[in-house]
Formats: structure tokens, C-alpha cells, sequence
């Protein structure tokens, strides 16, 4: 057996670390051989529950947890990790606009920048599920400034999951037999969910391209869209309550694939730093479609951007400016 990993996830408390806890101590995400301690962080009024939550873990008797360490000392949940689960944020209402998370939660991510600086490994991996995600995982980063940009992400797997339903579900296949779905810009009802360069394995076993199988531009460039982007809101609108199952699934994806390496001949979505790729922003974290290798991502360069593309990627980019500068302004406060 190795040595265990060290694994913090903040909010566990909640209802998306409540499933996401299981898939990280049987060993989905960082192998079935690799045994690890979680750290679980969260508020001091949350202490109890936590407490119930470590007895679960306790109960289920798994072979790789070797230690849980509930907490809500940032000094004791971020001590000597190697990867963290950023997802403890104040959850998305129904009714409430991102422009409202965003004032609440960014100080949130500017104290765990600051404990993660202090007290993680500086290899450790940083996965922000909270939302606003993609500007919450930038002022972390910047509040970490011994910790190199490139270890820290946020989450758009979870609107790459969806969009590869919607796609296997018109059609009548599995989902993975969908490949190369990309998720440009934000976790947001901007993001744009893009299949220009996804194919699929129709159900007699034929490799297409998404849309020559679809064979309905009007629907990849409109319900399937706006379904895609609306779909968090539609959840809650339901349930009452944010996506839990479905985003602690994206976040076992994303890590697994970061920690891992992504499927061969394919790719993933992730939110990193942007580089400028595809004309966007430089200095956002601006979702693209990664290849991970040994704990690293790159962005896939030379994909072709028609014009109705190229719209969406500027609305996106528009919303993670405008996001960025109102964080920094709270930060300053």
C-alpha cells in the first residue's frame, strides 16, 4: 500500500460532500490502492452534525480511510494536504442572483487562500466547487500566492456531465459513448456547452460527429444550449435545493482525471487560469477543454471557432471580467 494522501473538503457538512465523502474514501477518485486521511472542515455551529457524518464514515468500514479529522480550524483542515475540495460556500437560493453569492462567499475564499498559503502542501491540487466558482477559485488563488496558479480549478465537469446527457439521451446511447463535449468560460447560465468537435457511437455502432447525428442545428444552438446553462436553477426549482448528488459526481470526475490523466484520445472541461487561449481574458479562470497528465493539465489548442461560437465565448468572458473586478473591489473593502 503507498503512503496516504492527505484530502481536505470544506462544507462537509453539507449535502455535496455528504455524497462526495464515499466516492473519496472507497477509492473512485485517487485509486483503489491509495489509502488516505480526510480532513473535514467546516463552521463551528456545523460541529455536530459533523460529527454524525464522521460516525457514517466510520460505519462503512472502509479499507483506505485511515484517519478523519473533523474541524473548524482552517490551521488543522488545511494542515500538509495534497488535494482540497473547496466546496463549503453559502448555497445558491431559488430567486437569488450570482451577483448576491458572490459578496457573501468571496471573503470565504480569500480566508481559505490565506490558510492553504500557510498550512497545505504547496503541490496540493485546489478544486473550488462553491459558487461563484471560477472567480471564488481566482481570489483563492491570488490569497495563495506560495501555491503556483496552475493547482488551482474550478469546477464546469458537472455542466460537461449534464451536456453529455442531453446528447446520449436524444439519441438513445450511453453517455460515454458521447466524447469531446467542451464547457468555454463559466460555471453560469454564459457558459456555452459546444459540440462542434464531439462525436458519439450511434446505437448500430457508427462514429459520428454530434451534430451530423443529432441532424438538428436549430436544437444544439438552442434548447440543448439554454438547458445546459439553466439546468442548476431548474434543479433547485425542484428540488428546492442546489445539485448535490450530480456536482459531488463532478467533482470525483474532475480530480480523478486531474490526479490521474484524462481519457486517452479525448478531453475534459476545466476551469484554469487563461492564458489568452481562444482570444480569451488572460488572468480569469476561464473553462476550456484540458488533457491531463500526471497531475498537469494544457489546454487542447486549434480548435475551429465559427462565428456563432465566437459570440458565446465573448458574452462568457464579458460576465468573468465584470465578476472579477467586483470581487477584487469586496476583497479590498
Amino acid at each position: 500500500m503507498a503512503e496516504p494522501i492527505r484530502v481536505v473538503v470544506t462544507g462537509a457538512a453539507g449535502q455535496i460532500a455528504y455524497s462526495l465523502l464515499y466516492q473519496l474514501a472507497k477509492g473512485d477518485v485517487f485509486g483503489e490502492k491509495q489509502p488516505l486521511s480526510l480532513h473535514l472542515l467546516d463552521i463551528e455551529p456545523m460541529m455536530g452534525v459533523l460529527n454524525g457524518v464522521v460516525m457514517e464514515l466510520q460505519d462503512c468500514a472502509l479499507p483506505l480511510l485511515r484517519e478523519v479529522i473533523p474541524t473548524a480550524d482552517p490551521a488543522v483542515g488545511f494542515k500538509d494536504v495534497d488535494a482540497a475540495f473547496l466546496v463549503g460556500a453559502m448555497p445558491r437560493k431559488e430567486g437569488m442572483e450570482r451577483k448576491d453569492l458572490l459578496a457573501a462567499n468571496v471573503k470565504i475564499f480569500k480566508a481559505q487562500g490565506q490558510a492553504l498559503d500557510q498550512h497545505a502542501k504547496k503541490t496540493v491540487k485546489v478544486l473550488v466547487v462553491g459558487n461563484p466558482a471560477n472567480t471564488n477559485s481566482l481570489i483563492c488563488s491570488k490569497y495563495a500566492p506560495s501555491i503556483p496558479p496552475a493547482n488551482f480549478s474550478a469546477m464546469t465537469r458537472l455542466d460537461q456531465n449534464r451536456a453529455q446527457a442531453q446528447i446520449a439521451n436524444r439519441l438513445g446511447v450511453p453517455v460515454n459513448n458521447v466524447n469531446k463535449v467542451t464547457i468555454w468560460g463559466n460555471h453560469s447560465s454564459t457558459q456555452f456547452p459546444d459540440v462542434a468537435n464531439a462525436t458519439v457511437v450511434t446505437a448500430n455502432g457508427e462514429t459520428k460527429s454530434v451534430a451530423d447525428a443529432i441532424n438538428d442545428q436549430a436544437w444544439l444552438n438552442g434548447d440543448f444550449i439554454s438547458t445546459v446553462q439553466k439546468r442548476g436553477a431548474a434543479v433547485i426549482a425542484a428540488r428546492k435545493l442546489s445539485s448535490a448528488m450530480s456536482a459531488a459526481k463532478a467533482a470525483a470526475d474532475h480530480m480523478k482525471d486531474w490526479w490521474n490523466g484524462s481519457p486517452e484520445g479525448s478531453w475534459v472541461s476545466m476551469a484554469v487560469f487563461s492564458d489568452g487561449s481562444y482570444n480569451t481574458p488572460a488572468g480569469v479562470m476561464y473553462s476550456f477543454p484540458v488533457r491531463c497528465s500526471k497531475g498537469q493539465w494544457e489546454i487542447v489548442q486549434g480548435l475551429n471557432l465559427d462565428e456563432f461560437a465566437r459570440g458565446k465565448l465573448d458574452l462568457t468572458s464579458k460576465e468573468l471580467l465584470e465578476e472579477r473586478d467586483e470581487a477584487l473591489a469586496v476583497c479590498q473593502d
